[in-house]
């Protein structure tokens, strides 16, 4: 599973994206091809370069759950583009 982070801000955060009711959504790709595709959508449109953390399945839902993140899987039969505006980093 990937994560994406801000290049050189690694420990500051996570990319999320700001739901319809105000609740952050982490991004866990299951692909790092699509993480990737993902990561450079964002630099295209003015973010920050992006860096991809690969991290183990259970470890990071078990975090999620301890902190009640709440988190979406992104699977390779997903399609995700950017939203231009409500991004955060968790």
């Amino acid at each position: 599973m990937f994560l994406l982070t801000i290049y050189g801000r690694e420990r500051e955060g996570a990319y999320s994206v700001v739901n319809e009711y105000g609740e952050k959504i982490l991004y866990l790709f299951e692909e790092e091809d699509d993480a990737e595709r993902y990561a450079m959508m964002l630099e295209e449109d003015g973010h920050p370069e992006m860096h991809l953390i690969e991290i183990e399945d259970d470890i990071m839902l078990q975090t999620c759950n301890l902190n009640d993140y709440k988190y979406t899987i992104i699977t390779s039969n997903d399609i995700v583009i950017p939203p231009s505006t409500n991004y955060d980093f968790i």
